[in-house]
């Protein structure tokens, strides 16, 4: 007789007939929202623990080692290698990896992992492409070449000091740990170790100058006071703003905030922990205020014009574009929340006292997450409609306008004009602009008279192909790309028709019978140049609108003696080029962006920095171009200053 209590058997499946399982589009991991010290807070830890989510790696192994990244946990100074994590493991990935926590050399490994990855991620859905590290050059057979560099390396525990730093010649990041202040350890132990892997702004910081460097090399290049202050402020606007995608932290900081993001808080400031254990209150560094030592609170920040033209030191200059972009995202966020505050406070503007509403603050928190997301798409496309060198904080307000334009034509809610607003109101002015508004600003697409040849080439070279050939995988892209640089090099070089329009265009100095003024004696007749960069994007604009691009950028130097009296010295390149902007669907060219080569008076202006600003400095020794082929470490030097 059957047993009516047990169940009937159930025949298996046969595997032919097995629904696929779905792949997993992420890795869930858990980590800090800012650093360890924001979890012994009352007030703020029950917010500090978050899960990231990254991209999901079929081919992760140990380390964590993954197409992008490759973690090496070895401690110099112990000589001592940490045995790596595995985030494959079932156990690891049933708890969304290892649990925070500061004594676990593996989870270190999982955090830098985590917080790259989201680094990255943003970058790519901003530029609309795959991201490139920096390559090693390498001189085979007397021919320049270029290694392809398929990760990055971190170092968690590369260094025992208050410091951490992107390398460029090893292609890593470099991480230190450190004991923290005795004389004013605030939350801290005094005197007990400090980790700065485990800072989600710190690693941010760092792998944001790791992808721009992949992107512009030149930027490091110390021609200008905003120079090095730019690779600061850009890096710290990328780790700012990834604060706004922690739905947790948010909410809490709106609510706190009563949906006043221009008063103290946890989203405008970068590496609280590391701040304190050196001894500062606070943060690091403070978008929107600081402490004032003289009556002991925190107080916000008042834009002062007079900043830009007399500070130059490169952390406190580069604060003053960071203020800048966060003071622009604030009256973006006021915009977007104005029918809100009206219907929360019947019309007056004016909220009625105690807690916000769960709903008001959840809506709040929405429209901050999307300003900010917008925001932070705004300034990594701006990267790409820079000039190659000598970027000034002019250039990249142009540069802001300009990306934002190219893909949302329709700026209604006035974003544009809040960074042009903001920008204006601590003096930062574009060169070479009738006036500050919106369609002055805009890089203005080149003459057709000069876009004859350029049009040629582009169609002779096929640079209208068969997109699945650029969109393919990192490797196969930058082979491609490395081809049409070189073809693209080779055409100029031997087969424009029309050189003297070809020069307008990219303010490069081709023709033997017409060298720059300045040229030194003896230097020859022809100039060499360099198809820098060359780089395809896929974009989607808010409306759905597809953006297919190339972006190239063309540089060419000219070697200058340091000493005008000493001909036969060592000597500093005076660079000069272009960025141009082709759409890839009609073969037009959209955007031509220069800083000619044959252009004097910025050459006395860089000499005249070099001499009063640089020699005899940290500047010179590390970021100055001397002839030397000597690479030291110029991100450890510009963290360690002067």
């Amino acid at each position: 007789m059957t047993d009516p209590l047990k169940p009937a058997s159930v025949p298996p499946v046969p595997p032919s007939h097995a629904a696929p399982l779905p792949h997993p589009a992420f890795r869930r991991l858990r980590g800090y929202a800012f650093d360890p010290s924001v979890s012994i807070k009352l007030d703020t830890m029950s917010i500090n623990q978050i899960v990231y989510k990254v991209p999901w790696e079929n081919n992760l192994t140990q380390g964590p080692v993954g197409e992008y990244l490759e973690v090496v946990d070895y401690d110099p100074p112990s000589k001592f290698f940490y045995a790596p994590i595995d985030l494959d493991h079932p156990w690891l990935i049933a708890q969304d990896g290892l649990a925070p926590s500061i004594g676990n050399p593996q989870f270190h490994q999982q955090m830098v992992y985590a917080v790259a990855m989201t680094t990255i991620g943003n970058f790519e859905q901003a530029l609309g492409r795959k991201v490139q590290w920096r390559t090693h050059s390498l001189i085979k057979n007397g021919v320049y070449e270029e290694d392809y560099v398929p990760r990055l390396r971190i170092y968690p525990h590369a260094l025992r000091e208050a410091n951490a730093f992107y390398n460029p010649k090893k292609k890593a990041l470099m991480f230190g740990y450190f004991s923290a202040s005795t004389q004013n350890p605030g939350t801290h132990l005094a005197g007990g170790t400090v980790f700065a892997c485990l800072s989600h702004d710190i690693i941010a910081h760092e792998t944001t100058h790791a992808i721009l460097d992949g992107i512009q090399r030149r930027f490091i290049e110390n021609t200008h006071p905003d120079a090095l202050a730019f690779h600061e402020a850009f890096a710290d606007i990328v780790a700012l703003f990834q604060h706004f995608s922690f739905p947790e932290v948010l909410n809490e900081q709106i609510a706190k905030t009563r949906g006043d993001l221009g008063v103290q808080n946890l989203l405008g400031q970068l590496a609280q922990e590391f701040g304190v254990a050196i001894g500062n209150y606070g943060s690091l560094r403070d978008a929107i205020g600081g402490y004032n030592p003289d009556t002991g609170r925190w107080e916000p920040l008042v834009p002062d014009p007079k900043d830009y033209f007399t500070i130059v030191e490169p952390h406190a200059r580069g604060s003053i574009l960071v203020a800048a972009v966060f003071d622009a995202f604030t009256q973006i966020y006021k915009i977007r929340t104005a029918d809100l505050m009206r219907i929360a406070s019947g019309g007056t503007g004016v909220l009625p006292s105690g807690a916000l509403h769960p709903d008001l603050v959840n809506r709040l928190a929405m429209e901050a997450a999307r300003a900010a997301q917008h925001v932070l798409n705004m300034c990594i496309r701006a990267i790409d409609y820079c000039p190659p060198v000598a970027l000034t904080f002019g250039d990249y307000l142009r540069a802001l306008i300009t990306a934002d334009t190219d893909i949302v034509p329709d700026d209604d809610l006035g974003y544009r004009v809040a960074f042009i607003e903001a920008f204006q109101r601590r003096g930062i002015y574009p060169e070479n602009v009738r006036n500050l508004s919106v369609e002055s600003l805009v890089w203005k697409p080149p003459l057709d008279i000069y876009t004859q040849d350029f049009t040629r080439i582009a169609k002779g070279m096929g640079f209208i192909p068969d997109r699945s050939r650029l969109f393919t995988d990192r490797f196969s892209t930058f082979k491609e790309m490395a081809r049409y640089r070189a073809m693209l090099h080779n055409y100029i070089r031997d087969h424009l028709d029309d050189l003297p329009a070809f020069e307008n265009l990219t303010g490069l100095v081709l023709s033997p019978d017409s060298p720059p003024p300045f040229l030194p004696a003896g230097q020859g007749t022809q100039l060499k140049f360099e198809v820098a960069s060359l780089f395809p994007v896929q974009r989607i604009g808010p409306d759905g609108d597809l953006l297919n691009q190339m972006f190239f950028s063309i540089t060419q130097q000219i070697p200058i003696p340091i000493d005008p009296h000493n001909p036969g010295g060592a000597t500093v390149p005076f660079r000069g080029g272009c960025t141009l902007v082709l759409d890839l669907d009609s073969g037009q060219l959209l955007y031509r962006i220069a800083k000619p080569i044959n252009d004097p008076e910025r050459l006395q202006n860089e000499m005249d920095y070099l001499h009063n600003n640089g020699s005899g400095s940290l500047r010179a020794t590390y970021f100055s171009h001397f002839v030397t082929g000597t690479e030291k470490e110029p991100f450890a030097q510009l963290h360690r200053g002067d």
